[in-house]
């Protein structure tokens, strides 16, 4: 792949996360003054992530830091427009939710349940693979989520 192309793959990528994060912020009835920060939270978050599986990091890896990236920006920006960090992280985040893996899992579960012995097991190590692959990537998006906050908001002495 070129870079023109490549470029294209970030820009478009960014375009459609952002799209989607706005859509998930007005769900979530984020403020309208936070709608442009969510979309770039999306933005910033998710194709952080493509870049990095296009050099061949892996999914899981690639969503622990892209999802770190908008934890820091959520920081940023709740501070910023003295907002909570939910506020602009969950619906940024909500992009990089596995549903296509999650949904191959749901199938293979379903798969099983019909299949005959003889078949069952390969669909079982299928339906297993994805199930795990599924809460490893939502376990790098919460990691990567709260560990900004967790690091940098200590909680206040109580006096």
């Amino acid at each position: 792949m070129n870079i023109i192309d490549f470029i294209g793959l970030l820009v478009q990528d960014a375009i459609w996360s952002a799209a989607a994060a706005v859509g998930f912020g007005i769900l979530f009835n984020v403020p309208r003054r936070a709608l442009l920060g969510c979309a770039i939270g999306g933005a910033l978050g998710h194709a952080t992530r493509t870049c990095l599986m296009e050099f061949g990091v892996i999914i899981e890896i690639s969503t622990l830091i892209g999802s770190t990236v908008i934890g820091f920006y959520g920081l940023v920006m709740a501070r910023r427009y003295e907002m909570p960090v939910a506020m602009f992280t969950i619906s940024a985040a909500v992009t990089m939710v596995p549903g296509v893996f999650a949904f191959r899992t749901m199938m293979g579960m379903l798969e099983i349940s019909s299949a005959d012995p003889e078949t069952a097991s390969l669909a079982l190590v299928t339906a297993a693979s994805n199930g795990i692959k599924t809460g490893l990537i939502l376990g790098a998006i919460a990691i990567g989520i709260a560990a900004p906050a967790l690091i940098f908001e200590r909680p206040k002495p109580v006096v």
